[in-house]
């Protein structure tokens, strides 16, 4: 027989019996789930670590603080949403925000699905030159 441990996380410990080569099983799982836990665990860092004897960042580097400058990309692309006209806009957030499908938002305009197609290709080049 073996004497398992089990340790619950109130701090509680509960030892049993159990078999040997049950043992051996349960031996075996928690060492793959130690490993599998410092394979996730083993490149975060804290983000207390930032703020390191003054500085910023925990490393100085000026390329990092660009990445945080700056509007995201999220709000670069709605202020070139914004540019569109009010018929493009409304194109634009019912199939792609709403998840409307062409078909659907043709019918609910009157107008086929390929002119709703072309009208998109064309909203999609004017975004492209807007974003850079």
């Amino acid at each position: 027989m073996f004497a398992y441990r089990y340790h619950f996380s109130d701090g509680e410990t509960v030892s049993i019996e159990i078999p040997d080569d049950w043992g051996e099983i349960l031996i075996d799982l928690d060492r793959q789930e130690y490993n599998n836990d410092h394979k996730e665990t083993r490149r975060h860092y804290s983000l207390e670590g930032k703020v390191y004897e003054g500085m910023d960042y925990a490393v100085e580097d000026s390329g990092l603080e660009a990445l945080f400058a700056g509007p995201t990309d999220e709000e670069r692309l709605h202020a070139a949403i914004r540019q569109l006209s009010p018929d493009q806009q409304e194109m634009v957030r019912a199939i792609y925000f709403e998840n409307v499908s062409v078909n659907d938002y043709a019918a609910r305009t009157g107008v086929t699905q390929s002119a709703i197609s072309h009208r998109l290709q064309t909203v999609k080049k004017k975004l492209k030159k807007l974003l850079g």
